[in-house]
């Protein structure tokens, strides 16, 4: 039978719990519900709920249950939006890099995009994140995906690489992922990480693009479509920010709607819910 991988029952039950809660505050926050009925939603008794949270989070629940407001996220997007607007006019690769991991892309030739990974060797592993389980796949040139696991097995991360990379050698290599892992969501080393990706060239413009909205902040599709220069692309750049195949490392979980709401995710809206409010608290911890 194919088990579970790396991952403790414990850091899955925290997990687990803070992604149950968040769901909850972003479901019911017009009713400011109390620290009580949070914690009482997720088992845990106040005490041991605030101070988990906290400990997780950054922030206290009550904190984190304001950067769920509409009003709070348009004032990010505008703050953004002018951080783009100066990163375009400097030439500067990215405004928030002093509080975010330094990534740098490398595109398939189209050559290798059409070759699906023929002659590819892919090594991968599945580990404990923040945000849930999750599978870090790598080539000699740098990291290929990196999706969050619901169900952490070999079996269905090789059925997903497999459809991603139809040609290519995948191999399961725990070790060979182990650091990466920590550099990502631990902050371990903090050397700058390459992602090694195929996707046409409007994909690869629009993952680029992404790299630079800094951590803490939110950007529009439409937001997005103007700093690319593509005004009229809003759509198309949303499809694409679908297929990003890098999670966390490309954030495409900080595109939001105009409106403000946050919209959908390819790894769920509670982890994209999760994945903001923890950004914002890493912010706060910081300043």
């Amino acid at each position: 039978m194919d088990s579970l991988i790396n991952t403790s029952p414990k850091d899955r039950e925290t997990y687990e719990r803070m992604a149950n809660a968040i769901s909850f505050i972003r479901q019911h926050h017009l009713d400011q519900p109390s620290l009580a009925t949070i914690a009482q939603h997720v088992n845990l008794s106040e005490y041991h709920f605030q101070r988990l949270f906290t400990q997780w989070a950054g922030i206290s629940p009550k904190r984190f249950s304001q950067y769920l407001t509409l009003d709070y996220a348009k004032s990010k997007i505008a703050e953004t939006n002018s951080l783009l607007d100066l990163t375009i006019e400097s030439g500067l690769s990215s405004p928030g890099r002093l509080h975010d991991l330094f990534v740098t892309l490398d595109a398939m030739s189209p050559g290798e995009y059409k070759a699906a990974g023929s002659g590819l060797q892919i090594r991968y592993g599945i580990h404990d994140s923040p945000f849930g389980p999750c599978l870090i796949a790598l080539t000699d040139r740098g990291i290929c995906n990196l999706n969050f696991l619901d169900n952490a097995t070999k079996k269905v991360a090789e059925q997903q690489l497999q459809a991603e990379w139809p040609h290519a050698t995948i191999s399961y290599e725990q070790q060979a992922t182990e650091d990466i892992c920590g550099q990502i969501f631990h902050r371990a080393h903090q050397s700058p990480l390459t992602v090694h990706i195929k996707g046409t060239n409007f994909q690869i413009q629009v993952w680029q693009a992404l790299l630079k909205i800094p951590l803490g902040g939110l950007a529009t599709y439409q937001g997005l479509a103007t700093s690319m220069g593509k005004p009229t692309a809003a759509r198309a750049i949303g499809n694409a920010v679908g297929r990003n195949p890098v999670g966390y490392l490309i954030p495409c979980h900080r595109v939001i709607r105009s409106s403000g709401e946050i919209g959908g995710y390819r790894w769920g809206l509670d982890r994209k819910t999760v994945l903001l409010g923890w950004e914002a608290g890493q912010i706060e911890a910081q300043s």
